[in-house]
């Protein structure tokens, strides 16, 4: 079947957030648990690692166990005054991906007002077709697979007409369950069997793309 959408993460895949904009995001948990659970910055930060690893988001744990208002949090712990310095990314990227056919949208677990303001940043916002925030889940991050599901639905897609653009591994196994085809963004050696084409950046995307569906073909 003809890829008819393209869904991209945003960290890490559209831009590398590891640097600066992962630290301050991690920074700024930390002191949110700090300020409403009353605890010291070392226990926050264990408790925020916890929920992290156990649910893949520390908003998940913060609901879960202390009730926290998702749009509260989500609002105050990704404020970012130098946003324009903190940013990392490949110029090229939009020439890249207008060469992409079909329909092209971001999934994303961080929130809109955070992912909405560094697509403008990269003056990329004009190149998707729409923007699927971790709001739009109903606060399911991905690897639930219930984000996945509502945004399927929302655009009328069948997991087999989409390829998933991703830096994590956890969050591909979920897409490919679904029936998807994957592409994993990832410096690493060895790709686990459930992804389809590994690149570096997504400026490799397009070419190595092409290059493994008519080797897929073939077979």
């Amino acid at each position: 079947m003809a890829t008819k959408c393209w869904i991209f993460d945003l960290d890490n895949t559209l831009h590398n957030a590891t640097p600066h904009i992962f630290p301050h995001i991690n920074k700024s948990m930390t002191a949110y648990l700090q300020h409403h659970l009353a605890l010291d910055e070392a226990e926050a930060n264990r408790l925020r690692m916890d929920y992290w690893q156990r649910y893949g988001a520390t908003l998940t744990g913060m609901m879960k166990h202390h009730g926290t208002d998702p749009h509260h949090f989500l609002w105050h712990t990704h404020q970012f005054p130098e946003l324009p310095q903190m940013l990392v990314h490949d110029k090229p990227l939009r020439h890249v991906l207008k060469s992409l056919r079909g329909k092209k949208l971001v999934f994303s677990n961080a929130p809109q007002h955070y992912a909405l303001a560094v697509l403008r940043l990269m003056r990329m916002e004009d190149m998707f077709d729409d923007l699927f925030a971790i709001e739009h889940t109903r606060f399911r991050p991905k690897p639930e697979v219930a984000g996945f599901l509502r945004l399927l639905h929302k655009h009328r897609l069948q997991p087999a007409q989409c390829v998933m653009v991703e830096d994590s591994a956890e969050n591909l196994l979920a897409a490919k369950k679904l029936g998807m085809k994957t592409v994993w963004v990832s410096s690493a050696t060895r790709a686990p069997a459930y992804v389809d084409l590994k690149i570096r950046s997504v400026t490799e995307l397009p070419r190595l793309w092409a290059k493994w569906h008519a080797a897929d073909r073939l077979e």
